[in-house]
């Protein structure tokens, strides 16, 4: 197929190439990377035009130039080719080969400018958006994209952690949450993200609770544990067959999250650190040493060199502040591995969890349950801040569109990831781009460079494709 359309050259005497010529072979590679962008979205979440369904579209119809579903696809590629800035979109999507590939897409004359993006997205609900995206991460599960990947081959195991988005030396909106620093009052916004996360990598957003305030002057500021039950709610009436197993930090060891989290059916590891529940951290040691034979060894990494020593307890029981029982074990895992001058570092770990642990399900537990929280601070907020997404970054001042903006990134870094694990891109990444910054800059140059005729990319989207993944 002729992915170029229209945009095919004659050859000519003066414009003969071999076989081998790179300027052929890297018009080649920008045309099959732009074909998986669009064959991998429309595989995986459906046609390009759904995007925003079930949004309703507060513009008056007749005054509509740019549909809804292209306005989400120009936010998303912004995040996904790291433009960092609303203004970009206008600089580096506007030219004629994107301008044609979004009126196939979409029937728009062209990409639509940035600030169209937040006058529209800051008259939008942001629950309908939140919905769809859920939606997305629902066709993944029900696809079967991450059966391989799920505890004991049941649960799905879900990360929930807060960080902030953005800060301000002035209040932004009434919705602000405050602290104070060095006797100066910051002004800044948080979020509570509830993520897939797995072996091998993907962190995949289920959904997302904002943290804020209720007025100007609330007499208690919105919190993570505020709003992990909000949170949890919401996941119980959205996904409510869903088998999770919640990984969660030392912030959400309390009664309460026990009680929820027996009410749904959830399990949990969560993080136990030495000054957490000190009730529990006592009976653990002096338990262990009645228990001898509940220890583990196992090898693993590199030439089997990082060593690890699993123990535990079952059957301690805590009673909350509500004087409500609960009946938990306790995981230690205590790992070694080779540091500077081959000297072993020791780190240990520790989780609280309502299974009863045994020598045969405590490594699984340890590795694909309690280490792999950290999944979502690394491949998610991490790679969202620090990778050219732009996390903190304040692309609209309006805290409508900032917490629509804030969802699309989420379906960005998804496509991203889809993209990068995935096997249609697998050996051009490989040889060619290296980092995740680079990835974004070839796709993004993929795309203005690559001139794509409307039946070309109906035959695209016509294929049926297979994306397969690396397990780990």
């Amino acid at each position: 197929m002729d992915s170029r359309g229209e945009a095919s050259q004659e050859s000519g005497p003066g414009n003969v190439r071999g076989p081998e010529d790179p300027v052929d072979r890297d018009e080649k590679e920008q045309q099959k990377i732009v074909e998986a962008l669009i064959a991998t979205f429309q595989h995986f979440f459906g046609s390009w035009r759904t995007l925003f369904s079930g949004v309703s579209d507060p513009r008056a119809p007749r005054r509509i130039t740019y549909p809804l579903s292209a306005l989400a696809f120009s936010g998303i590629l912004m995040f996904l080719f790291r433009l960092q800035a609303r203004r970009e979109i206008a600089l580096k999507l506007r030219n004629h080969a994107s301008n044609s590939k979004f009126n196939a897409l979409f029937g728009s004359p062209r990409s639509p400018h940035g600030d169209t993006l937040e006058n529209t997205f800051s008259r939008l609900e942001p629950d309908s958006v939140q919905e769809w995206v859920c939606g997305l991460t629902e066709s993944l599960i029900r696809g079967k994209l991450l059966y391989r990947y799920r505890l004991f081959d049941r649960f799905f195991v879900v990360a929930v952690d807060g960080t902030g988005t953005l800060t301000y030396r002035q209040r932004h909106c009434q919705h602000c949450l405050t602290r104070k620093t060095h006797g100066v009052t910051l002004y800044y916004h948080s979020v509570l993200e509830a993520k897939l996360v797995t072996s091998n990598g993907f962190a995949f957003t289920l959904m997302t609770e904002f943290i804020e305030n209720p007025g100007e002057n609330p007499t208690k500021q919105d919190c993570e544990l505020k709003a992990f039950y909000r949170l949890a709610q919401r996941i119980r009436a959205r996904f409510p067959r869903l088998p999770i197993s919640l990984a969660l930090d030392g912030l959400f060891a309390c009664g309460p999250v026990f009680q929820i989290c027996r009410q749904y059916g959830w399990n949990f590891m969560i993080t136990l650190k030495d000054d957490d529940l000190p009730n529990i951290n006592n009976e653990f040691r002096g338990l262990l040493t009645l228990h001898p034979e509940n220890i583990l060894r196992w090898r693993t990494g590199k030439a089997n060199k990082i060593h690890l020593t699993l123990s535990w307890v079952n059957n301690i029981s805590y009673i909350d502040t509500k004087e409500i029982e609960h009946t938990i074990s306790v995981v230690e895992c205590l790992e070694e591995r080779p540091g500077q001058n081959q000297v072993p570092q020791a780190t240990t770990f520790r989780w609280i969890t309502p299974v009863a642990v045994s020598t045969r399900n405590v490594l699984e537990l340890a590795t694909n349950a309690g280490r792999i929280r950290w999944k979502l601070e690394n491949e998610g907020f991490n790679v969202q801040k620090n990778g050219g997404y732009g996390l903190e970054h304040a692309y609209t001042q309006d805290p409508t569109s900032a917490k629509v903006f804030y969802l699309l990134l989420q379906v960005a870094h998804m496509l991203a990831q889809l993209l990068e694990k995935g096997s249609l891109l697998r050996e051009i990444l490989k040889k060619k781009i290296g980092s995740s910054k680079n990835v974004a800059f070839r796709i993004l140059e993929a795309w203005r460079n690559t001139r794509f005729s409307a039946t070309s990319l109906n035959l695209i989207l016509e294929q049926r494709i297979q994306i397969r993944f690396e397990s780990g």
